[in-house]
């Protein structure tokens, strides 16, 4: 894959800026509330983590990345950064592409996909961030500049466990003036689909589900998934908007079938770690809809490589994010360079969503507007350090049994 145009950005941030000092910092806040099921099945404490790379340039300009890894391994994620230091100190911060080599010959006979990654991805934004700041200018102008204006939300959440908490949720995307909303809903739960289909529609919102099967194996089979939507639409004649994440790592084989064959786009992609295999997976024919994340694929760079080879193959890229501000903002930032016309907005209230913005983010009829700060508009202070220090109890459990749903909780009747 050929590096972009962008690579260097010396044009604009100057040559001779350096990295003066790295460090990693791990933050825990509240997230979502005891009705969301992966609050209870995975965050029982309620605290979620956020892990950072705070690059420093040599002239005292900051930027912040993030690296969804310590969401599940936080100690791994801060001895990568460490591992990673030594070779970045006193190297010039503009020229991207030979730092982000210098991350992949480090990392890459163990981790050339995988947990490293994520790694890269935060040291990769923090100096997007930095230099963007250093500019003045947002980091998509770092990135070739913006190709819209605006670009429409979705609304990410729907992992309730009782229909009033579901109605409070619509209600919420309602108010928002987003007009899809993305629910979780495995293979056992179509009836839930179902009532939040149909409970959706008088609100003039549409509903997309996630499987959520990227984390399990062998996870869901294509037979499996098209017998789930003939239950759903056995159900209601409501429309399913995207079908997300619908099968296991045993089957991703099958997603060419699978979208011949489910009636409504298929998406994916979230937690691969490589701009090639997803561009290999587009290739294949396996998304209508593909999701890279800037904190997952190696930084806002790959994220875009991502975008180009979605044009190429008729697909459309739509970026995920659900981490803190950093992680919407690199991505966000990544979709206006690259021309995204769909992005994810995270629902479940977590205060480092707004607490490391330098402005809230700017929303206009259900559509995010291009941010206008220097670099990625995020900030961190000694304050909300203090605040959202990192706790140990507060690391997503991922082998956990799903709990039963209760019969007819989600009657339509």
């Amino acid at each position: 894959m050929s590096e972009p145009a962008f690579a260097h950005v010396g044009a604009l941030t100057g040559d001779g800026v350096r990295i003066a000092a790295i460090r990693p910092v791990l933050l825990s806040a509240p997230y979502a509330d005891p009705e969301n099921l992966e609050v209870r099945v995975a965050l029982p404490t309620g605290w979620r983590t956020t892990g950072l790379v705070e690059v420093t340039l040599d002239d005292g300009t900051t930027g912040l990345g993030e690296g969804y890894l310590a969401v599940f391994a936080p100690q791994v994620f801060v001895s990568t950064v460490d591992l990673l230091v030594p070779y970045l100190l006193g190297r010039r911060a503009g020229d991207l592409a030979e730092r982000y080599r210098d991350m992949v010959l480090v990392t890459g006979y163990w981790s050339l996909q995988g947990a490293a990654r994520h790694v890269v991805s935060a040291v990769e934004a923090a100096l997007v961030d930095a230099l963007g700041k250093r500019a003045g200018v947002p980091a998509y102008e770092l990135l070739g500049g913006r190709r819209t204006d605006r670009i429409r939300l979705y609304a990410s959440g729907g992992d309730s466990t009782s229909p009033s908490a579901m109605s409070a949720e619509i209600a919420a995307v309602a108010g928002l003036g987003i007009s899809t909303f993305k629910i979780r809903a495995r293979g056992h739960e179509a009836d839930k689909a179902v009532w939040t289909l149909e409970h959706a529609a008088p609100h003039g919102v549409g509903i997309a589900i996630d499987m959520a099967q990227n984390l399990d194996d062998p996870g869901q089979s294509a037979a499996d998934t098209l017998a789930f939507l003939d239950t759903v639409r056995a159900g209601t004649q409501r429309p399913v908007h995207f079908l997300e994440e619908p099968l296991g790592p045993a089957h991703v084989h099958e997603y060419p079938a699978l979208r011949r064959a489910a009636g409504c786009p298929v998406a994916g992609g979230e937690t691969v770690t490589t701009a090639q295999e997803l561009l290999g997976r587009m290739a294949e024919g396996c998304y209508d809809m593909v999701q890279p994340d800037a904190t997952v694929v190696g930084g806002l760079r790959q994220t875009l490589a991502v975008f180009a080879g979605a044009a190429e193959h008729g697909v459309d890229a739509v970026v995920h994010c659900w981490g803190s501000a950093v992680c919407q903002a690199a991505n966000y930032h990544a979709a206006f360079a690259g021309g995204g016309r769909l992005a994810e907005w995270p629902m479940p209230a977590y205060p480092l969503r707004s607490a490391l913005l330098v402005e809230p983010f700017r929303m206009e009829t259900g559509c995010l507007l291009a941010p206008q700060a220097p670099g990625l508009g995020v900030r961190l202070t000694p304050e909300t350090e203090r605040r959202y220090a990192f706790r140990s109890d507060a690391v997503y459990r991922c082998p956990a049994t799903m709990p039963p749903t209760a019969p007819g909780r989600w009657s339509t009747g």
